[in-house]
């Protein structure tokens, strides 16, 4: 009876153990943290550009100013100037939950553009190469909510910052 239920048991976790390992398996492409849609990884961070400034915001939406002045400043030769064309390419709501000191934790699209799978990919690589971002020092971890406006030519202009349509 005891060599049984030790049969049993053994029998059970190697299963357990095969099951996992074969998860391990997967082809299907994950991303660098969870909540992506894509399997964009950022390229490896450039340590000359320094410690983003801390944030002093009271609120997730006044951190939205501080986050997306962080995404300019990074990639000023991507942003469109002026006001955006009347149609755009893409456009995508996304949130980004951000660690105490600025680094990406998970992201969570709101309104994926999912007619341009290769946008999806591009602002997920870029938020994840533009981290850290400003430590929220009133907020501990914060939730950075934003959409992106996206052209045809892969420039884009944040909502927070935008300048309008024509």
């Amino acid at each position: 009876m005891q060599f049984q239920t030790i049969s049993r048991r053994l029998a059970l976790a190697a299963a357990l153990l095969a099951s996992l390992w074969l998860a391990g398996c997967s082809t299907a492409p994950t991303g660098a943290v969870p909540g992506q849609l894509s399997s964009a990884r950022p390229e490896p961070a450039d340590h000359s550009r320094g410690k983003p400034r801390a944030s002093n915001a009271a609120t997730a939406r006044d951190y939205r100013k501080d986050a997306a002045r962080h995404v300019y400043e990074i990639n000023k030769d991507r942003i469109y100037g002026g006001k955006l064309p009347p149609l755009l390419y893409a456009v995508g709501t996304l949130q980004v939950n951000l660690d105490a000191d600025g680094r990406v934790l998970s992201m969570h699209w709101m309104r994926a553009p999912t007619h341009a799978p290769e946008v999806i990919a591009e602002i997920e690589r870029t938020v994840l190469m533009d981290a850290p971002y400003p430590a929220a020092t009133r907020l501990g971890k914060v939730t950075w909510t934003d959409t992106w406006l996206w052209d045809e030519g892969g420039h884009f202009q944040l909502d927070t910052l935008s300048e309008g349509q024509q």
